[in-house]
């Protein structure tokens, strides 16, 4: 066994980052590219320009259209991208989708959505991902983004907290019986990150101000602060992490 300097070099890797059109997704995807993955992208949106930076950093970038709140779709994802590129080693389940009201008011509809796109798909992703490392005769590498949320409760959105608390929960069953087969499963659970899906919250004074009060780093966290988790995490420096969940928040969970 090398003891050497661990690698977290990803030439010859086949990496899929869902979710990958915009804002974490797209930084993991092109900061992958980087570390010598070639990309496979899927996504609802264009990924035009997230391709564009993966071919810029002289790897392979492909675009896969999904709408991964469909059964089926996750697999038929995968199909494409074996097509592609070749079978995936590396599976970033990144896609997700928020919706914000208060409970009571909560519709049946944006629970059914929500739960589609951040826990269903992810559990239609990892299964096929698998069972092709697997029959393959290849090692893996499944990283899940959870969220704060895995971890507390959050205000007007309990459907995204509910499927955020199910990824820490998956990703630690799946470690568990997939960690024999040579794939390794852990999860980045991020912070408050300047996206989309915070925008609002950006948005509202008083919120914004309250949030950044509480982060010790003193600010909202860009998506390339997760690039390093994700690398190291899709890496063979990470060989022997199983079931590991990575705050990337700031230090806000030690608040």
């Amino acid at each position: 066994m090398d003891h050497g300097t661990p690698s977290f070099n990803l030439a010859d890797e086949v990496a899929v980052v869902t979710g990958g059109s915009q804002g974490i997704g797209a930084a993991i995807a092109i900061g992958l590219a980087k570390a010598g993955a070639d990309v496979a992208v899927v996504a609802r949106g264009s990924c035009e320009s997230t391709v564009a930076s993966i071919v810029a950093a002289g790897r392979l970038g492909v675009a896969v259209n999904a709408d991964l709140s469909r059964p089926g779709a996750g697999e038929s994802a995968l199909e494409q991208v074996e097509q592609l590129l070749r079978i995936p080693s590396i599976l970033i389940n990144n896609a997700g989708i928020i919706r914000r009201a208060a409970f009571t008011d909560y519709s049946r509809q944006d629970w059914d959505d929500v739960m589609a796109v951040n826990l269903d798909a992810v559990f239609e992703l990892s299964q096929v991902f698998a069972r092709d490392c697997i029959a393959a005769g290849h090692r893996g590498r499944i990283v899940n983004i959870a969220s704060l949320l895995s971890f507390q409760g959050g205000i007007r959105v309990v459907a995204y907290t509910a499927a955020k608390s199910a990824i820490l929960g998956i990703t630690r069953a799946l470690a568990n019986e997939l960690a024999p087969q040579g794939i390794n499963v852990n999860a980045i659970a991020p912070g408050y990150i300047a996206t989309s899906n915070t925008a609002p919250l950006r948005a509202d004074f008083a919120r914004n101000a309250a949030i950044l009060d509480r982060i010790p780093a003193g600010r909202w966290g860009e998506p390339e602060d997760l690039v390093g988790a994700a690398v190291f995490l899709s890496s063979s420096a990470a060989s022997y992490v199983h079931g590991a969940v990575l705050p990337v928040d700031g230090g806000w969970l030690a608040r």
